[in-house]
C-alpha cells in the first residue's frame, strides 16, 4: 500500500517495492514535503524502494510543531529509520535535506547501521556553515522572495493567501533551523558521498559543493549539471541514473 510505512508518520512509500534489493531514503528542502519525491518513487521502482521523509509541520503532520534544530531532526529521523535498515539503503537530501541526511548518516554509522551511500544535492559542504549566517532570509517577506527567486514552488501557490498562510510556519521554521545550524567537526563518514549541483545555483557554488569530499573517508563524486537551485527537477533522468547505477552495485546483504 502507499502512504505511511508501517504506520510510521516519518516515511511515505508512494510506490512499494518490497522485493527491491535496496532502499533510497529521501529528504526534502526547506519548506518541502515528502510529495516532492513522489516522481522519484515512480521512476526507481521496482529496482529501488523509495521512502520519502515527511517532516513534522506539513501536510498530514501540519498540526505537529516543525523542527527548529536540524541536529534534533536528524536524530529523530535516524531513530525512526533504524528498523528499516534491514536491507542496504542510501540517503538522498536536497538543500536543507542534504544537511539533515549528513547528520542522520553520522548517527546511523555510530549505531552500526550506516547507509551504503549519501547523495547530497544543491548544498554546499556543511563544514562551511556558521551559526547565525546573515545570508539566510529572516522575515516572512524575505523567505517568500527567496522561494520565488529559487523557483522552489509555483508562483500561484505563493500568491494564494490561504495556502501561503498554511505553508509559512514550516518555511519559517526550516529557514530558522538552517540559519542556526553549525557543523560540529568529527570523524569523516565511512560511506561514499556523491554530490550534485547546478552550474548556476546561487546557493551552492561548485567549489563549495566540492568541499563535501572532506567529509568522507570513502569515495567522493561531484556531478555538475545545467541549472539553478532546483536543477534536479529538469535533470531528474541524469540524477536518478546515477543513483540507480550506484545502488545496483550494492551487495544484496546489508553490511
Amino acid at each position: 500500500m502507499t502512504g505511511t510505512t508501517g504506520g510510521d508518520p516519518w516515511f511515505r512509500n508512494y510506490r512499494p517495492a518490497p522485493d527491491a534489493p535496496a532502499r533510497l531514503v529521501c529528504l526534502a528542502h526547506a519548506g518541502g514535503s515528502a510529495t516532492f519525491y513522489h516522481p522519484v518513487a515512480q521512476a526507481l521502482a521496482p529496482d529501488v524502494e523509495v521512502l520519502a521523509v515527511q517532516y513534522p509541520g506539513r501536510q498530514e503532520r501540519r498540526h505537529e510543531p516543525a523542527a527548529v534544530d536540524l541536529e534534533v531532526l536528524a536524530e529523530r529521523i535516524a531513530e525512526a529509520l533504524e528498523p528499516l535498515t534491514d536491507k542496504p539503503y542510501a540517503l538522498f537530501g536536497h538543500s536543507m535535506g542534504a544537511i539533515v541526511g549528513f547528520e542522520a548518516a553520522r548517527r546511523l554509522e555510530a549505531a552500526g547501521r550506516g547507509p551504503v551511500e549519501l547523495f547530497v544535492s544543491g548544498r554546499r559542504s556543511p563544514a562551511l556553515d556558521r551559526a547565525g549566517d546573515t545570508s539566510q532570509p529572516r522575515t516572512d517577506e524575505q523567505v517568500v522572495a527567496e522561494i520565488r527567486a529559487l523557483n522552489g514552488t509555483g508562483d500561484g501557490l505563493l500568491d494564494d493567501e490561504e495556502m501561503l498562510e498554511m505553508i509559512l510556519p514550516a518555511l519559517r521554521a526550516d529557514y530558522g533551523a538552517v540559519r542556526r545550524y553549525q557543523y560540529r567537526p568529527g570523524a569523516p563518514l565511512r560511506c561514499p558521498v556523491t554530490a550534485f549541483t547546478g552550474d548556476a545555483d546561487p546557493k551552492a557554488a561548485v567549489a563549495e559543493v566540492a568541499r563535501w569530499r572532506e567529509l568522507t573517508a570513502s569515495r567522493f563524486d561531484l556531478r555538475v549539471l545545467p541549472g539553478g537551485h532546483f536543477f534536479l527537477v529538469d535533470r531528474a533522468a541524469e540524477v536518478l541514473g546515477t543513483v540507480r547505477e550506484r545502488l545496483a552495485r550494492t551487495p544484496v546483504a546489508a553490511s
